[in-house]
């Protein structure tokens, strides 16, 4: 288990977290989002050791992770991490990166684990080729294979499929987070996209103004969003009578006291996203049809 304890940590003074306390189990997926430079990235690096805190505890089970005032080395051997920039090695293969760290003594085991890696991350056809020739997206894919080549107990992915393009994003974020979960391997997932958290997650952590906002289950989170940071994380969403609302839970009726006036239709495949000005405000809701601009639309927010 990872039990975080009353952790702060400033950058050059100026403070970035502020007394945070979780714990993630053996095998639990738990997703951190918030706004561009709410913590997220700096969150990740804290946790793997990269930097000292200015006060509170990380233990990973009984250890307790330090950072470089006591290691002349970061990081520990149970526990992987994978930022935004990969340290690969471009003049080496695909498989050359992911198996470097795996001993050669034993180059059957090795072998099975690369093509296994190579399988989970869906680059066995470029197992031979070059790293320096791979887009963006095929090097974040390399960089978490070789991530997961020693088993780690834990990994910390930031904004892990960031680079993937979408015709391979689904089916690659369905592989890792199977594989993960097969091996009860605990993951701590910084991201701004939704998909990464629907389906996948244990739990969501939402951070704003250096703390933890909420920290519960993303069906929870879903059905119970109590700020409208934690409603923009899910989609479109409206405050009306001090109430939110997402944009599909607006119906559109024969009469009631939300009149709208159509602004824009944007369509979304099997719906089409509707903007309406609600007494001055800025309104949405979804319908199957696409509707006139200026039509009058009422609306009655689900029971």
């Amino acid at each position: 288990m990872l039990h975080v304890k009353n952790l702060s940590f400033s950058y050059n003074k100026t403070t970035v977290l502020k007394d945070l306390n979780f714990k993630v189990k053996r095998g639990e997926h738990l997703s951190v989002i918030g706004e561009s430079g709410s913590g997220k990235s700096t969150l990740l690096k804290v946790l793997y050791g990269e930097y000292d805190l200015d006060s509170g505890h990380i233990f990973w089970n009984d250890t307790e992770i330090l950072g470089p005032k006591f290691n002349l080395v970061i990081g520990y051997d149970f526990m992987k991490y994978v930022a935004q920039e990969f340290d690969l090695m471009p003049f080496i293969t695909v498989e050359e990166n992911i198996g470097k760290f795996l001993s050669n003594f034993y180059p059957e085991e090795k072998q099975q684990r690369t093509a296994e890696l190579l399988e989970v991350v869906e680059l066995s056809p470029f197992a031979k080729t070059k790293v320096k020739t791979l887009s963006g997206g095929q090097k974040q894919r390399v960089a978490l294979a070789r991530a997961l080549a020693k088993q780690p107990e834990i990994i910390l992915l930031d904004e892990p499929f960031s680079h993937i393009d979408n015709f391979k994003k689904q089916s690659l974020r369905r592989s890792v987070f199977k594989y993960l979960k097969a091996h009860h391997i605990s993951c701590i997932v910084a991201t701004h996209d939704k998909e990464d958290v629907l389906g996948y997650a244990d739990r969501m952590l939402v951070l704003n103004n250096k703390r933890i906002e909420v920290n519960n289950t993303p069906e929870y989170l879903y059905n119970n969003p109590k700020t409208p940071l934690t409603a923009s994380f899910f989609g479109e969403f409206n405050t009306i009578n001090n109430r939110i609302f997402y944009a599909d839970q607006l119906n559109v009726v024969d009469i009631s006291n939300l009149k709208t006036i159509v602004k824009h239709c944007y369509f979304k495949g099997n719906y089409y996203l509707i903007e309406a000005d609600l007494n001055g405000e800025t309104v949405f809701f979804k319908n199957n049809t696409i509707l006139g601009i200026d039509q009058i639309v009422y609306l009655s927010p689900t029971s």
